[in-house]
C-alpha cells in the first residue's frame, strides 16, 4: 500500500491529517498513522476541548470524598466532582470561560485567602502551567488570558516574565477551608488516555482525620 512505500513515495503531513481528520481518529491513532506513513510522531496540535465523557465524569464521581478535576493544557477545568465542589470552587456556578486554574489563584480572593503561602502556590502554578501550554502547541490560545492577567494582576506579570519552568506530577497540597479549618492533600496528575491535552487532578486527604472531615461535609 502506499503506507508501505519507501521514502520517496511517503504521503505528505497533509494528506494524513485529512485522512486522519475523515475517520475520527483519536490523537493515538493519529500518531500511529503518521508513524507508519511518514516515520515520525505529527506536529503537536491543541483540541480545545468542553466537557468530559460520561466515562471520565463516572471515574471523576467514584473518587469522592477525594477531590478530583479534569484540566485542559491551558488549565480550563472541564470536569470535576462533588468533592472537588465544596473543598475546592463551585466550578458549576461559573460561566466556562471562568474555570481557569490561574483566574482562580490570581482574580479569586477566596482561593487567595485558602492558601497558607500563596506567592510560593502562584509561582508554582505559573511554571507548571507554562511547561503544559508549550508541551500542548497551545501558545496561540493561552495568549489571550496571558494578557488578560497581565494586565489585571502586577504579580502575574512579574511572574510570568521570570520564564520559570517546572513539572508537577505529584506533590502536597494544604489549604484553609472556611469550614473545615486546615486540610492536607496529597495530589497526583494523570494524563488522560488518548488526550495529551486533558489531565485529571486528584487530591487525596493526607490523614484519616481529614477524610473523615470531608467525608461528613461532602455526604
Amino acid at each position: 500500500t502506499w503506507l508501505e512505500q519507501g521514502r520517496g513515495g511517503a504521503p505528505s503531513a497533509d494528506v494524513l491529517d485529512r485522512i486522519s481528520r475523515a475517520l475520527m481518529l483519536t490523537d493515538v491513532e493519529r500518531e500511529h498513522l503518521f508513524l507508519i506513513g511518514l516515520g515520525r510522531p505529527p506536529e503537536v496540535r491543541y483540541h480545545r476541548q468542553e466537557g468530559v465523557t460520561p466515562r471520565l465524569q463516572g471515574v471523576l464521581d467514584a473518587l469522592d470524598p477525594s477531590p478530583a478535576l479534569i484540566r485542559t493544557a491551558i488549565w480550563d477545568v472541564v470536569g470535576w466532582n462533588r468533592a472537588a465542589t465544596v473543598l475546592l470552587t463551585d466550578y458549576g456556578a461559573l460561566p466556562p470561560e471562568e474555570r481557569n486554574v490561574l483566574r482562580f489563584i490570581f482574580l479569586d480572593p477566596r482561593v487567595r485567602a485558602a492558601q497558607y503561602d500563596w506567592e510560593s502556590v502562584a509561582r508554582f502554578v505559573v511554571a507548571a502551567f507554562r511547561v503544559d501550554a508549550a508541551r500542548a502547541g497551545a501558545a496561540a490560545e493561552v495568549e489571550p488570558l496571558v494578557d488578560e492577567l497581565c494586565r489585571k494582576s502586577p504579580e502575574f506579570l512579574a511572574m510570568w516574565r521570570d520564564n520559570d519552568v517546572r513539572s508537577h506530577g505529584e506533590g502536597a497540597k494544604h489549604i484553609k477551608h472556611p469550614i473545615l479549618g486546615p486540610l492536607a492533600f496529597e495530589y497526583s496528575v494523570f494524563q488522560v488516555d488518548g488526550r495529551p491535552d486533558l489531565s485529571m487532578v486528584v487530591y487525596n486527604p493526607a490523614t484519616a482525620e481529614d477524610t473523615a472531615k470531608i467525608k461528613g461535609l461532602v455526604g
